[in-house]
């Protein structure tokens, strides 16, 4: 079989470095390109035609979910495995709705994820055990109804993109310049988020993208002020 191509995107590079080094331990693996935000990924795998993308999550600019949705739409063919550290039952349903295959934690990659780059190679999927009761308790159900939705119906992708960068602290000049768009059309975008959303301040849209896995932040900003994500408004 010819040469597996993969990209790698994780915005910590320890953990990004690691990967690419159990990867590039197998004869025939190579890692055609390392990126840090979901963004980079989207262009890579359009750019690169990889066979396989393994994303983090929690990236800046773009998440690991949307990036997912991205990289499928534009080509089908290519397996995307998710490597997080988040495990909840929404984030494993998100990941398998999104179109990725295969769903590792970090904490399990140096067990796991050869197995897995094997398992989606061969056209399977895969899911540690830590996960496989989620999926059997009612994914399959879930995805199958849904058929892929996202958990936000309502907004496109190009509003998804948007409300990522605002949450992460952008201002709309900011959101204008990172997404090649005029910045009468950021600000119009941004109010038809708050409209859709019904937010009336950034620091609620910054937890509205927290509590539906858009961004990933440190622990306890559900409950205390966010100046940090927001100092740039």
């Amino acid at each position: 079989m010819s040469n597996l191509r993969i990209v790698v995107a994780d915005d910590h590079e320890v953990a990004r470095k690691g990967i690419v080094a159990l990867i590039q331990l197998n004869a025939g693996w190579e890692v055609c390109a390392e990126v840090t935000n979901g963004r980079a990924a989207v262009e890579k795998a359009k750019q690169l035609k990889p066979d396989l993308v393994i994303l983090d999550l929690g990236m800046p600019v773009m998440n690991g979910l949307e990036a997912t949705r991205l990289i499928l739409q534009d080509d089908p063919q290519v397996k995307v495995l998710i490597l997080t550290m988040a495990d909840g039952d929404r984030v494993v349903r998100d990941a398998f709705a999104a179109g990725a295959r295969g769903f590792v934690l970090k904490s399990d990659a140096g067990r796991d994820l050869v197995a897995a780059i094997q398992a989606l190679r061969y056209g399977n999927t895969f899911f540690t055990s830590r996960v496989s009761e989620i999926v059997l308790s009612g994914f399959l159900a879930y995805a199958q109804s849904t058929k892929g939705a996202s958990t936000l119906p309502n907004l496109g992708p190009r509003e998804r993109e948007v409300l990522q960068l605002l949450a992460e602290g952008e201002s709309s000049k900011d959101v204008a310049d990172l997404l090649g768009i005029s910045s009468k059309t950021a600000e119009t975008h941004r109010s038809n988020l708050m409209q859709k959303l019904d937010l009336h301040s950034v620091a609620e849209l910054v937890l509205f993208a927290v509590r539906n896995g858009i961004i990933q932040v440190s622990r306890g900003i559900d409950s205390k002020p966010v100046p940090q994500m927001v100092q740039r408004q």
